[in-house]
């Protein structure tokens, strides 16, 4: 055999041996963009991690990320498929310290974007009784027809959940949480924009998706199962954030 054909068999087993690894190599596990890691508390030990392809997409996935004192980050569950804004991603208000990057759009209220960034997730909420929730660690609060979510900018209950009847009316704009369509049939709280500044955005949850691959009005949202798997595992003695962000950040 010529040395030529030699050089080429060997090319080919070169080719061919590096097809296999591609075809079959590990998929890299999820990363927290290091534009938020740095924001989060050192007693955090639960982040629900979702990244988006691009910040026009609706369509996301989310992990369930865990570490203890001192270790990494790894996954305990995930990839979750969930649904975004509309609009995709607007870089929110949160814990997160950093800027966002150059021509990122910043959230502001009715943009239907969901917001990028770190935030709390302080309480859940839903139409079941507090004893059909006896499942969740987090606090829980059972919904009825009384219970509003202020959207109003004008308003000091602007981004809170409130009780119209216990609270004097300030506002010209609300949604009803006890939803006929039971989309907030097991919900939470996303603490975007916490303390209420007018104008950036309020009433950010955690939801039951209307259906696969159908955005919000600029929440996350997903099937029950997911849904239920996620508010189940969050524990508040971990201090778990939502970090939120771009695949590649």
């Amino acid at each position: 055999m010529s040395d030529k054909w030699r050089i080429l068999i060997l090319i080919l087993l070169l080719v061919a041996t590096i097809g296999l690894w591609w075809a079959f190599r590990p998929e890299a596990g999820p990363r927290i963009p290091a534009v938020f890691a740095s924001s989060l508390p050192v007693n955090c030990q639960q982040v629900v991690l979702v990244l988006s392809p691009d910040e026009r997409s609706e369509n996301a996935r989310l992990w369930l990320m865990e570490r203890s004192e001192g270790q990494p980050w790894h996954p305990a569950a995930g990839p979750i498929a969930v649904t975004l804004g509309h609009q995709g991603l607007a870089w929110g208000k949160g814990e997160h310290t950093a800027s966002p990057p150059a021509g990122f759009r910043i959230k502001h209220e009715g943009d239907k974007c969901s917001p990028a960034g770190v935030f709390r997730i302080p309480f859940a909420f839903g139409l079941a009784g507090a004893a059909d929730a006896t499942w969740l660690k987090i606090p829980y609060t059972p919904l009825t027809p009384t219970i509003i979510g202020v959207d109003d900018p004008k308003s000091k209950y602007y981004n809170q959940i409130v009780d119209n009847t216990k609270v004097e009316r300030d506002w010209d704009s609300n949604e009803a949480m006890a939803r006929h369509d039971k989309l907030y049939q097991w919900s939470a709280f996303i603490a975007h924009n916490p303390e209420g500044t007018p104008g950036l955005g309020s009433c950010i949850f955690f939801h039951l998706w209307p259906g696969p691959g159908r955005g919000t009005a600029g929440c996350t949202a997903m099937a029950e199962d997911s849904l239920r798997e996620v508010l189940g595992w969050l524990d508040p003695n971990k201090e778990p954030r939502l970090v939120q962000g771009i695949e590649g950040w």
